[in-house]
């Protein structure tokens, strides 16, 4: 680490259970976050900020007017751009010394799992059912740690999955064959402060698990009521019987 990067960073390297070694593992860390949109958005700038040396982002959407109440990586003159490249943007403004990588498509098997085979971590930023289904099916074949996150209206829910350890519950065992609801954000609304709550969570949570920092959310999914600013966690029960990860 040079003298540059322990000044970047060295609010995070004061912290004593943190210290030199944990940022370390966060600059030879290998990360892929799924969507860049509400979630995605605090996501990777908080990830450029922090230090995290190689970031892959996936997203097939482009940036739209109607984006930026909440989506935070992008700004006025991306509109009509790929949100991934403008991303791409906004993450190395802030910190030119990681190096991001762009998906501009969606992606889907076998390059998902390929993909999710290369990294150390996978963020889900994305908006629906069977995306996440996919990434935690590929999460849980390669044993990598996922980080799912989702919000609508004033709610959110984040949980961390662990294939990587033993006895430990996957997405699916969460949601089982549940059928998605026709609610999304276009519909029903979002308040933009609560993606940008859950998206900062998630992002807390990965540099927990890439650097040994505290004790991540394994096997539970922290569920919020922003109407009220209630906070609730719960448990997640591993189904022994789940076709993804099951017995």
């Amino acid at each position: 680490m040079n003298d540059e990067q322990l000044l970047r960073y060295s609010r995070q390297i004061l912290l004593p259970q943190f210290d030199i070694e944990g940022q370390q593992k966060l600059l030879d860390a290998h990360v892929l976050i799924i969507g860049a949109g509400g979630l995605g958005s605090p996501i990777a700038l908080y990830l450029a900020a922090a230090g995290v040396g190689h970031i892959a982002i996936s997203d097939f959407d482009k940036v739209e007017l109607s984006n930026l109440q909440r989506q935070i990586a992008h700004s006025n003159r991306d509109i009509g751009r790929a949100k991934v490249d403008s991303a791409r943007d906004a993450m190395l403004e802030l910190n030119p010394d990681i190096d991001v990588r762009v998906i501009d498509h969606a992606l889907q098997d076998p390059e998902l799992s390929a993909e999710v085979r290369s990294v150390d971590l996978v963020i889900d930023g994305s908006d629906n059912f069977a995306t996440r289904f996919a990434i935690n099916h590929a999460c849980v074949d390669t044993r990598t740690p996922l980080v799912s996150g989702a919000v609508i209206r004033m709610e959110g829910q984040l949980a961390v999955f662990r294939p990587d350890l033993d006895d430990q519950p996957c997405y699916h065992c969460l949601y089982g064959e549940g059928e998605e609801l026709a609610e999304t954000c276009s519909q029903t609304g979002v308040l933009a402060p609560v993606a940008g709550t859950v998206g900062c969570l998630q992002a807390t949570e990965a540099i927990k698990i890439l650097s040994g920092v505290g004790e991540p959310l394994n096997g539970r999914m922290l569920v919020i009521d922003a109407a009220t600013m209630h906070f609730r966690t719960l448990r997640i029960p591993r189904d022994p019987h789940c076709p993804v990860c099951g017995d």
